[in-house]
């Protein structure tokens, strides 16, 4: 997990003189609830004076190769849940991709309910705490040496910072592995609050929804705008490239069949209720 002679050596610096506190969590999720295989990847918890962030920890890359070229012509995106609040606050604001960028604020507030069940790794003394949350049962285990009542995704709020996190089914599992010092707040403009030069559309989270399932109900919308704009252009989805029309009209019914396969977010009680006419 982590060592930890480095990681209190953090803990002191940081009320001196440090700005932004990382750790770095490994989530292991299933996209499809129904599927064998795990995704993985690294998301990564950045504590700073007056705010949190939480981010895919492919961005870090992406934002170096950015600032080494002086713009931000490079651009990725892989698996949502982008997240930033106030330090003290289950105020989120979500940032979303789709044909456009988006930011809305929501409100998560979660109770806590603590166990006296304790587990030592890695030296570490963590204790149990559940909740319920966005449709699913949640276990926590929490460090009360590490004093910061934050976690990956919406999760905070426990007295300490929760190294381990995973729903009743584990569907979704994050696990603390990294944690490293800044001693100036790290800048996330570049990928965070602006997007390849493009700042996100505020909106609420009922326009999101409205947006997906519009997309559904025409999930080549914009291919087929950018075919009338830009004829002889190469286009690709999935690897197969688009020409004309009537192949992206072939491909619709594969496209909706995949955001239904798909439709498990961390939040449960928002899955869009697609449905095919």
């Amino acid at each position: 997990m982590l060592n930890r002679i480095f990681l209190l050596l953090l803990m002191s610096c940081f009320f001196t003189s440090a700005q932004t506190h990382r750790f770095v969590y490994e989530l292991q999720f299933k996209i499809d609830s129904t599927s064998a295989d795990y995704i993985k990847t690294k998301m990564v918890l950045d504590i700073n004076s007056k705010d949190v962030k939480f981010y895919e920890y492919k961005f870090l890359r992406m934002d170096s190769i950015n600032k080494a070229n002086q713009n931000y012509g490079f651009r990725t995106w892989g698996f949502q849940n982008i997240i930033t609040r106030e330090r003290e606050s289950f105020k989120n604001k979500n940032f979303e991709k789709s044909d456009d960028l988006f930011v809305y604020q929501t409100d998560d507030p979660m109770k806590w309910n603590l166990s006296s069940e304790t587990k030592t790794e890695d030296q570490y003394l963590l204790q149990k705490a559940t909740t319920f949350f966005g449709g699913r049962s949640w276990t926590a285990w929490f460090c009360k040496e590490i004093p910061y009542n934050e976690g990956p995704y919406k999760f905070r709020g426990l007295p300490g910072l929760i190294f381990q996190i995973y729903d009743s089914k584990s569907l979704f599992k994050y696990n603390l592995v990294e944690s490293k010092l800044f001693d100036k707040t790290y800048d996330t403009a570049g990928f965070i609050e602006n997007y390849a030069g493009t700042k996100p559309l505020q909106v609420t989270e009922q326009i999101v929804r409205k947006k997906k399932l519009e997309k559904f109900n025409d999930p080549f919308k914009e291919f087929m705008f950018q075919l009338d704009k830009q004829p002889g252009a190469k286009y690709f989805y999935k690897n197969i490239q688009i020409t004309s029309k009537d192949q992206l009209k072939a491909l619709e019914k594969q496209a909706q069949e995949a955001m239904i396969k798909e439709n498990n977010p961390i939040e449960i009680n928002k899955a869009i209720p697609y449905q095919r006419k």
